[in-house]
């Protein structure tokens, strides 16, 4: 028995919010510690009618590698199959740090 549950960070397009949040839903309830996009500059631009600048991108990109390297494990959400350059970058980086990556769609 593990002394900690296990971490497991989510990656995958920011326009699939609702997957996302149904898989750390479901993570939770199994007792997984979850690491997720904080930010969902699609559906918060909408909202807030604001954008996400260049600058503030590429720092959440690194804040995500970062949340990747606290993870055991990563799950690629990827409905239809679907993978951006961004998450390609962290399945790149996750294999190259020896972290196990599934997806949710291997279609």
């Amino acid at each position: 028995m593990p002394d900690r549950p296990e971490i497991v960070c989510i990656c995958g397009s920011t326009r699939f919010v609702d997957e996302m949040s149904a898989a750390n839903r479901d993570l939770t309830f199994a007792g997984v510690i979850v690491l997720a996009p904080g930010v969902f500059p699609r559906t918060e631009d909408r909202e807030a009618g604001g954008s996400v600048t260049a600058e503030q991108k590429t720092a959440l990109d690194a804040l995500h590698l970062r949340k990747i390297d606290l993870a055991d494990r990563v799950l690629v959400v990827n409905p239809g199959g679907y993978i951006g350059e961004s998450t390609s970058r962290e399945i790149a980086y996750a294999r190259a740090t020896g972290k196990p990556v599934s997806f949710t769609d291997s279609s």
